[in-house]
């Protein structure tokens, strides 16, 4: 996987969770690499990547951190982690990757995007790109911590180039 790749999605989702969360302080934890399936925290945007490359973007995190996020996003307390919750965290991704992939496009990189889907629940897993689990093909996912006074939200970038 080409940093050229990662650089874009971990500087736009800095920039823009520091935006949207009314200057809150933003911390990158410490980067790691995961090949296998992996479990994620409860909420998770995804989006697909496909073109010259192929892969994706999630934006993971717990429901409470994503109900506080919705809710300063929308500038009122939510009770719940309703259709606005939602629509709020998966617009949160939808701006993150469009940064990044504008960059990319700056770059020379040509692929499209998927609209984000949103994952909500316990005990899911996303799976490693690839045709068969554990095969050579598969990508490891770069995640990337990010530390907000809302909770953690990792960014966990799965891309390769197209054969």
């Amino acid at each position: 996987m080409r940093v050229e790749y990662i650089n874009p999605f971990v500087e736009c989702s800095y920039r823009v969770l520091k935006e949207v969360l009314s200057g809150a302080d933003v911390q990158r934890g410490d980067l790691y690499l995961k090949s296998t399936a992996m479990p994620v925290m409860g909420v998770a945007a995804l989006v697909g990547l496909a073109g010259a490359v192929e892969g994706r973007v999630l934006f993971d995190m717990t429901f409470d951190t994503a109900l506080k996020v919705a809710s300063r996003m929308n500038f009122e307390e939510l009770p719940e982690f309703d259709d606005l919750a939602k629509a709020t965290i998966s617009e949160l991704a939808n701006m993150i990757t469009a940064q990044a992939v504008t960059k990319l496009h700056e770059l020379g990189f040509q692929f499209d995007v998927t609209p984000p889907t949103l994952f909500v629940g316990e005990k899911m897993e996303i799976a490693a790109l690839g045709k068969n689990p554990g095969a050579e093909d598969n990508v490891e996912a770069l995640i990337v911590p990010l530390i907000t006074d809302c909770g953690k939200i990792e960014v966990n970038v799965a891309i390769r180039e197209r054969n």
